[in-house]
């Protein structure tokens, strides 16, 4: 199986991305959600961490004694990461191979190299997002990533820079783009495309914005 490490935003804690645990372990995913070393690390900070919990999620795959034994398959790998956890899964992403991200409503102040990335990478964005404004954080850093990169951007209208966490109300819709997104460039099934590729993404009005570089 992959593995997908999660990771959240300064000042807060696990709970605030745990949903994505459940819902992606459904989905046939290793999946360790996380509190960083201390709630005020930066976006750097955090895509180390994140590295760290893929490297701990393989060495577990590794040890006899561990109830996930031989289950993972350390060359199928992803992050999420929300606010600063989402510029660290985006930094991660210029230092280690993976085969997927999702920056949630992701900020990362500074100079980046994001136009290196060749991570296939969903980015969430939420439109009313006072913390991390969508024009300058998230737009700006799907542009940034290459063309030839798989790449989409998905904004959630009227959120707030939490829209994206666990316990608001997006998460059945959200679940499917992200399991679709893991599903397609973890796990290389071409079905979840049509998810992904397909259908009219703003139709319901929940969607104020969706991007994508299909096929693939």
């Amino acid at each position: 199986m992959g593995a997908i490490a999660v990771i959240p935003g300064f000042l807060s804690y696990e709970d605030s991305i745990e949903w994505w645990g459940p819902r992606l372990a459904s989905h046939g995913f290793v999946v360790m959600t996380m509190n960083t070393s201390t709630i005020y690390d930066q976006p750097d900070s955090r895509a180390t961490q994140l590295s760290k919990a893929l490297d701990y999620v393989i060495s577990q795959s590794n040890t006899s004694s561990s109830p996930i034994y031989g289950k993972v398959d350390s060359t199928r790998l992803g992050a999420i990461g929300w606010s600063m956890g989402g510029g660290g899964s985006l930094k991660l992403s210029t230092q280690r191979s993976l085969n997927a991200i999702i920056p949630q409503a992701p900020y990362y102040a500074g100079l980046n190299s994001f136009n290196t990335i060749k991570t296939p990478a969903l980015i969430l964005a939420c439109s009313a997002d006072a913390v991390a404004p969508v024009g300058v954080h998230a737009s700006p850093f799907y542009n940034k990533i290459p063309s030839t990169t798989p790449k989409a951007f998905l904004e959630i209208y009227g959120g707030s820079h939490f829209c994206a966490n666990s316990g608001y109300p997006n998460q059945d819709l959200l679940g499917l783009y992200g399991i679709s997104w893991m599903k397609r460039f973890i796990d290389f099934d071409t079905r979840y495309s049509q998810f992904l590729c397909g259908p009219n993404h703003t139709a319901s009005g929940t969607i104020s914005e969706y991007r994508q570089n299909c096929p693939y």
